[in-house]
């Protein structure tokens, strides 16, 4: 003879067994939440993206600054060899 929490569960069991709405409620969260991922990796190559863009743009900056700097020594190298004067630290 069954118990009554056997029996319970079978009855339990059959009644969801015949119910196809919670199938279909897990195929969709499951759908949503691939959406979801797919939707965030999207943002997240966004945001990559201006980083990058930002990162060239510093990089650009800093080679024009590094121009700058050849520039302004090899003015004073000229004034020092033009003028042969020696400079002491």
């Amino acid at each position: 003879m069954a118990s009554p929490t056997e029996n319970y569960s079978e009855k339990f069991l059959k009644r969801l067994a015949g119910r196809t709405d919670l199938d279909d409620a897990l195929k969709k969260l499951d759908k949503l939440t691939q959406e979801e991922a797919r939707m965030a990796i999207a943002q997240n190559r966004k945001a990559i993206q201006n980083v990058d863009d930002r990162v060239r743009g510093v990089g650009a900056k800093v080679n024009s600054v590094g121009s700058g700097v050849k520039e302004v020594n090899n003015k004073v190298t000229v004034l020092i060899d033009g003028t042969s004067t020696v400079f002491s630290c």
